[in-house]
């Protein structure tokens, strides 16, 4: 089957850097075609930064404060497609590159607005992070064992689910939206909506049986004795989802054989602490190795908890967020599956304004208080 080009090529996209959020709005980007132009800070270490989601990225360092270097941010704007925005509310505004200038100036453009909490409450203003905006939103009280303080999920459901994630759906929606009325429009996200919407599902269902409880309790959160992780004798763990009554049966013989008739009746809640006991028991007598032979294959629902370690040394392949099976996306190299890839503020910052406004050699590329005057000239001569 012959491929198209990746869907999202020749969009230019401009990202100020940071860290999680919107560097994953941006590698996402990136991974379906789009050219992306961090913008760093001119005065900051010309070492690789912390972000590692930088794959196919290009830095320009610029001093967007001073009058200079404002005014060739917005040229650049002038032509680009996207800008992601992860600051504060009203910080790009103070610097007059809010989005009614530059919108107004590029009426094609897709301002994106990547904020923690949202940009209206009595937490606008405030600093937080990704287990504040789960706090805030509710869904941190559902996360946790029973009887235990709740527990975030590393920074994974608030900065890239409910943050970086939406924020891309929202680009993607604008770019539909443009192709239809030729204009841009600003996209606003936020930790808090993003990541309270991820958790639609327990919220509705919080007057039904399937979550009615308190948190580590219920159905899907580790409450049920067949929906939950159990360690084996050399310390690994075993994750058993067996919900439907056809594969909890599967399950059960696979872990206690002919023995699995004189069970207590999992439909009685009752029995669930009792059930947990044995399981837990019955876990503990064979290694992790010894229970993938007994389940692999089957309809159990029972598999390893697996490593990113162990993966990587079994070769397994890390492959786009989703397949199109008509166009390209693009590949990790080797190596950066795992590790990710740092950008040192700069970096490749000439190729991209060779590509995108045609600028050429003898050009101050790192771009501060002063030598301005010949890349000003050019810029306005591309634009």
């Amino acid at each position: 089957m012959s491929t198209q080009p990746p869907p999202l090529a020749g969009l230019r996209v401009i990202e100020f850097a940071g860290l999680a959020p919107g560097p994953f709005c941006g590698k996402l980007l990136t991974d379906y075609g789009a050219s992306v132009l961090r913008i760093d800070r001119h005065d900051g270490p010309q070492t690789p930064t912390p972000d590692l989601l930088a794959s196919s990225k290009r830095s320009l360092t610029l001093n967007v404060k001073s009058p200079a270097g404002n005014q060739l941010l917005r040229k650049l704007l002038l032509t680009a497609d996207v800008l992601i925005d992860p600051f504060r509310p009203q910080t790009l505004e103070r610097l007059q590159l809010g989005p009614e200038t530059l919108c107004r100036a590029n009426p094609r453009l897709i301002y994106t607005r990547l904020t923690g909490f949202r940009r209206d409450g009595k937490y606008a203003a405030m600093a937080g992070h990704d287990i504040n905006y789960l706090a805030v939103s509710g869904v941190l009280s559902l996360l946790g064992a029973a009887g235990a303080p709740p527990s975030p999920p590393a920074n994974i459901l608030g900065d890239f689910a409910g943050g970086g994630a939406m924020a891309f759906m929202g680009v993607l929606l604008a770019l539909v939206s443009r192709g239809v009325s030729g204009r841009g429009q600003v996209v606003e996200a936020n930790m808090v909506d993003g990541s309270a919407y991820l958790t639609m599902f327990p919220r509705f269902l919080v007057k039904t049986p399937t979550w009615n409880r308190g948190r580590g309790e219920n159905l899907l959160d580790g409450g049920a004795p067949f929906y939950r992780c159990y360690r084996c004798a050399d310390g690994g763990y075993m994750a058993v989802g067996a919900l439907e009554e056809r594969f909890y049966q599967v399950f059960v013989k696979g872990l206690f054989g002919g023995e699995a008739e004189s069970l207590p009746n999992r439909g009685n809640r009752r029995n669930w602490e009792a059930l947990r006991t044995l399981f837990e028991k019955r876990f503990a007598e064979r290694s992790r190795a010894e229970w993938e032979r007994v389940f692999d294959g089957t309809d159990a629902c029972v598999t390893p908890v697996l490593s990113h370690g162990e993966l990587e040394q079994s070769g397994f392949e890390q492959r786009p967020a989703v397949t199109l099976m008509g166009s390209e996306a693009f590949k990790e190299r080797e190596g950066e599956e795992w590790s990710g890839r740092a950008l040192s503020p700069g970096e490749g910052g000439k190729e991209a304004l060779e590509e995108w406004w045609g600028l050429k050699e003898g050009i101050e590329w790192t771009v501060g208080e002063e030598g301005f005057e010949n890349l000003e000239k050019k810029v306005e001569s591309k634009l």
